[in-house]
């Protein structure tokens, strides 16, 4: 079966620099008059010579934004359920030697937990778990899951990588979307970044999303962790990916997610720091490269940063967000989150900000056909 690693390997990283430092500012205009655009194109969106001109590609990643999206930002927020981990990820706070407390709700804990959310007029949930299969298992997914759909127009998982078959029973759940983010494309330094863990199988993490749509994941997302690797070499490479998966399935809806390294539990040094005009830059070339792929912004930026990119391609944010295991409805908490948080605006904050930029803050845009209407199933 081809995977996403065959067109990968056609675009090695000596390519993709040498393309990226070349492009010149015809080649930029020319990406920019186009409806479909090539990974080329892509990459002359991402070059320096782009990077002069980003009032142009405003320009036009603002166009496309509204021509797909409309005035409408879709909100969601996370719930992590488990941070206990088996992974040694060197920039990552639920790295396995980190000392922290760690916690796990059991299912009831973690309905508890999801209750609350939905009281406070969430619809969209993400559930997130560290690395550990034998603890937070696909059943333990699924059974949280079981309990709280009811209660949930959406619930997505970004979880440890799975089997085709574990996602197939995850969607049977009630689960309908998934994100992985492969974190870096370099496998070299990828292997260098996680040591230790399953996670240290690049191929088997690359090739989770191509799984998740193959067993019925409604919708699929990818992204890397930007400051990891050069600039031009991961933005190049998830925009490539979700473009990859976009052909090969087009039933299923492709996300990006948009995620710069931030501080957390440990210490990390930052070899590739992104900074704001490459950030934005990349937010732009990816609405023009894939204009009907969503776009997520976390809480890791700030409500500055975030506002400003609604306008400019960003189409999906977390509100009310809180990176620790527990803690709103039970006493079971971990003292720390997985990375900290810039943007603390609750979901009334989140919806007038929205509402303040002239945009719609969209709660709920999809109802799964098969769900009960009723809410009594989540105990």
């Amino acid at each position: 079966m081809t995977s996403f690693y065959d067109l990968l390997a056609q675009w090695p990283a000596e390519k993709r620099k040498a393309v990226w430092e070349n492009t010149d500012f015809s080649q930029v205009q020319r990406a920019l008059s186009k409806d479909n655009l090539t990974p080329q194109d892509f990459l002359a969106l991402l070059s320096p010579c782009a990077s002069e001109h980003l009032e142009l590609i405003a320009q036009r990643a603002h166009e496309l934004t509204l021509r797909f999206f409309g005035h409408a930002v879709n909100l969601f927020t996370p719930l992590y359920i488990s941070d206990v981990c088996t992974n040694q990820c060197r920039y990552c706070g639920f790295n396995a030697r980190n000392t922290q407390k760690r916690t796990h709700l059991s299912p009831e804990a973690a309905a508890a937990e999801a209750r609350l959310l939905h009281d406070q007029g969430h619809r969209h949930l993400l559930l997130l778990t560290g690395d550990a299969p034998k603890l937070s298992s696909p059943a333990y997914i699924a059974d949280v899951v079981q309990r709280i759909k009811p209660l949930f127009a959406s619930v997505g998982i970004e979880v440890y990588a799975l089997t085709e078959d574990e996602y197939a029973m995850l969607v049977a759940s009630g689960v309908d979307s998934m994100t992985m983010f492969q974190e870096t494309y370099d496998p070299e330094l990828y292997a260098w970044l996680h040591p230790a863990g399953p996670k240290h199988n690049y191929r088997f993490r690359l090739d989770a999303p191509q799984r998740a749509a193959a067993a019925g994941m409604r919708s699929v997302g990818v992204g890397a962790l930007l400051g990891l690797a050069p600039f031009e070499q991961d933005t190049f490479a998830t925009g490539l990916h979700a473009w990859w998966l976009e052909r090969h399935y087009p039933g299923v809806d492709i996300g990006l997610s948009i995620p710069r390294i931030c501080p957390h539990e440990g210490s990390f040094t930052v070899k590739h720091a992104v900074d704001d005009r490459h950030f934005v830059q990349y937010v732009m070339a990816l609405r023009c490269f894939l204009p009907r792929c969503s776009i997520t912004c976390s809480t890791r930026e700030s409500a500055v940063m975030r506002d400003h990119l609604i306008p400019l391609g960003v189409t999906r944010v977390s509100a009310g967000v809180s990176t620790a295991v527990g803690g709103r409805a039970t006493k079971e908490a971990s003292p720390t989150g997985q990375f900290e948080i810039t943007d603390h605006r609750s979901l009334p904050e989140m919806i007038a900000a929205i509402a303040a930029l002239g945009y719609q803050a969209v709660i709920k845009d999809w109802e799964d056909p098969t769900a009960s209407s009723q809410a009594t199933a989540c105990a």
